[in-house]
């Protein structure tokens, strides 16, 4: 289940644990992630580290909570997906749009491609 990947990132997320939301992607050098400040970091291992120095700790984390606007398959083993996040934190509450190119491996649907804008 497509939704299933983003519920359980949005649980680990929540608990602070973000080797367990990375899960959720896809673990290969050729994963993409960009930003709307043009930030495109290659691979999952940069992906990890990228998030890990952006949200040193729990508190910085706030809680995730997301909109999912529309999921569509695009072949069998191929998906895109749009929503809204936000964070809540104690200080302020950052939120933004998501698009994801999601591919199934195995029973697995792993997010290979994540487009992430901030408003």
């Amino acid at each position: 289940n497509i939704k299933k990947v983003l519920y359980t990132q949005q649980e680990c997320w929540n608990n602070g644990d973000i080797d367990g939301f990375m899960e959720g992607y896809w673990n290969s050098e050729k994963l993409i992630f960009t930003t709307d400040k043009g930030e495109t970091t290659f691979g999952w291992e940069n992906t990890l580290n990228r998030y890990k120095s952006s949200y040193p700790t729990k508190e910085s984390m706030g809680e995730l909570k997301f909109e999912i606007y529309d999921v569509k398959l695009t072949s069998k083993n191929t998906a895109i997906l749009n929503g809204k996040w936000e964070l809540v934190r104690i200080n302020d509450h950052p939120q933004g749009n998501f698009w994801l190119d999601l591919e199934k491996f195995e029973n697995n649907w792993l997010i290979v491609k994540d487009s992430t804008t901030s408003f």
